[in-house]
C-alpha cells in the first residue's frame, strides 16, 4: 500500500495531467457530433475486428460440424432426386430393378489407394450401419465403386480405379451401353468398352449408369468423352472416359442401399438355372 502511494507522490504531476486531459477530451466529445461520431466509428472498427477474428475461429472450429451437416442434407437431397418419377419411357425400367425403393447411407473415405492397379478405399461405415457387398458407392459427382468386405464399423470399397472393375454405363444422349473399365494407367481416366459402332458419339458427351443392374440406379455421373478409338478385334468403339471425381481426392461418400436387390439377386439366379 505505501508503494502505491508513493507511486501517485512521485507521479502526481503526470497523472494530473492525464485525469485533466481525459475530462477535456469527454468533454469535447460531448460537445462536437464531428468528434463524437468520429471516436465511435473508431470503437466500432476496433470491436468489428476482434469480433472477426473471434469469428474466424468459431468457423474453423465447426468445420467438421458444417461438414457432416452438408452431408447429411446432400444425402437428403439426393433421396428425394432417386425417387422421382422419370418421365421418359425408358426409365420405367428402374422400377423393375428397385430404384426407387433406395436408402442412402452417409459414409466416409479413411483410405484411399490410387496408385496399383487393384485399388480399394475404406469406409467408417460397416455392418452395423446395415452396409453389405455390393451395394454402391457415390458422392455429389459421381460413381466411386462398390462395397467389397464388411465388418462391424467399416467396409471396403473395389475402387472403379482397380482392374478387376467392371460396371454397367451408357452414353446419356444416346442410351448405346458398354461396359466401364480401368486401363490402369491414369487415376483421372476409366474406360468404356464394347460400345457398338452405330453409336452416335463426340467428344464431350456425358457418360452416366446404365441402370441394368441393381447396384447404381440409372444416370449417376461418372465423366465425359475424351477420346474414342475402334478395337481392330471386335470393331467396336473403346471410349476414354474423363472422371467427374477426383480419385485422389475424396471426402464424404453415399452408400446405396436397394431394398429390393436380394430378391432381384435371387430371382436373376433362379431364371439362370431354369
Amino acid at each position: 500500500m505505501q508503494q502505491i502511494f508513493n507511486f501517485i507522490y512521485k507521479n502526481s504531476n503526470r497523472l494530473l495531467f492525464l485525469l485533466l486531459l481525459g475530462i477535456s477530451l469527454s468533454l469535447t466529445i460531448q460537445s462536437h457530433s464531428f468528434h463524437r461520431s468520429k471516436m465511435i466509428s473508431s470503437a466500432n472498427f476496433l470491436s468489428g475486428g476482434v469480433y472477426e477474428r473471434i469469428n474466424n475461429l468459431n468457423e474453423y472450429l465447426n468445420l467438421k460440424v458444417q461438414n457432416d451437416a452438408l452431408a447429411s442434407e446432400n444425402a437428403k437431397l439426393r433421396s428425394i432426386l432417386f425417387n422421382v418419377k422419370d418421365t421418359s419411357s425408358i426409365a420405367k425400367l428402374d422400377s423393375i430393378k428397385g430404384v426407387k425403393n433406395e436408402n442412402i447411407l452417409i459414409s466416409k473415405v479413411i483410405h484411399n489407394s490410387y496408385n496399383v492397379h487393384e485399388n480399394y478405399l475404406t469406409l467408417n461405415s460397416g455392418e452395423l450401419q446395415g452396409v453389405k457387398p455390393d451395394m454402391g458407392v457415390i458422392n455429389s459427382l459421381g460413381i466411386i465403386g462398390i462395397i467389397d468386405n464388411t465388418s462391424p464399423h467399416y467396409s471396403t470399397v473395389i475402387s472403379i480405379l482397380n482392374k478387376k472393375s467392371q460396371i454397367n454405363a451408357k452414353i446419356k444422349k444416346s442410351n448405346h451401353f458398354g461396359s466401364l473399365v480401368w486401363d490402369g494407367k491414369s487415376t483421372g481416366f476409366v474406360q468404356l468398352v464394347d460400345v457398338p459402332r452405330l453409336a452416335s458419339i463426340k467428344k464431350g458427351d456425358t457418360i452416366v449408369t446404365g441402370g441394368q443392374s441393381v447396384i447404381f440406379p440409372e444416370n449417376i455421373g461418372i465423366g465425359t468423352i475424351a477420346n474414342i478409338y475402334t478395337e481392330k478385334e471386335t470393331n467396336y468403339y473403346k471410349i476414354n472416359v474423363r472422371l467427374f471425381n477426383d480419385m485422389t481426392n475424396l471426402g464424404h461418400v453415399y452408400i446405396i442401399k436397394s431394398k429390393d436387390r436380394e430378391e432381384l439377386t435371387n430371382l436373376e439366379k433362379r431364371e439362370k438355372d431354369e
